[in-house]
């Protein structure tokens, strides 16, 4: 598991639409959001607009977001490569959508579950992990906005008040 400070681990893989991406191809970034998700969770569907619509706010602040599926697609189908296409067609996602066919980077992360959020910061460190919001089921009943906070910490150039918080969703759904 990575622990606050450590520095990213760079990784390689396909994204939904067809290209190659690397972590280290957004080290001119202030931030980058590392976030592993899937297709099929509840909870990655509960939180998807709000993941969505902070990438749209911080992208122009210099935020890069980065969704991975690390999942097995023999047990879960629903999160097939082919269907992780449709899924960022149909929702629109404003980042890569990324495949780890291997699970290889969410070994090396430490990540356990979708949605699970690794924020590193312009020199690649992490800054925070953990989960969004603390009400993944009613976005209205949020008081606590773990990673909006952290994203603009990052971005001041401070260090945020929330460093960890228990991520909380389905679990990677392991080979």
């Amino acid at each position: 598991m990575l622990k606050y400070g450590d520095q990213a681990p760079d990784f390689q893989l396909k994204g939904v639409d067809g290209k190659i991406y690397k972590l280290s191809d957004y080290k001119n970034k202030k931030a980058v959001a590392v976030i592993f998700s899937c297709n099929h969770c509840p909870y990655v569907r509960a939180y998807e607009d709000r993941i969505i619509a902070l990438a749209r706010e911080y992208e122009p602040q210099g935020v890069q977001f980065l969704l991975i599926n690390s999942n097995d697609p023999v047990k879960f189908p629903e999160d097939s490569f082919d269907n992780m296409m449709k899924r960022a067609k149909e929702k629109g996602y404003p980042f890569p959508y990324l495949h780890d066919e291997t699970q290889q980077v969410a070994r090396t992360y430490g990540a356990q579950r979708t949605p699970e959020i690794f924020l590193f910061d312009s020199a690649m460190k992490l800054r925070y992990h953990g989960t969004i919001d603390d009400n993944y089921q009613d976005p209205n009943k949020v008081t606590k906005r773990y990673l909006r906070d952290a994203l603009d910490a990052v971005l001041a150039g401070r260090e945020p008040d929330f460093k960890e918080t228990q991520p909380v969703g389905c679990t990677i759904k392991w080979k």
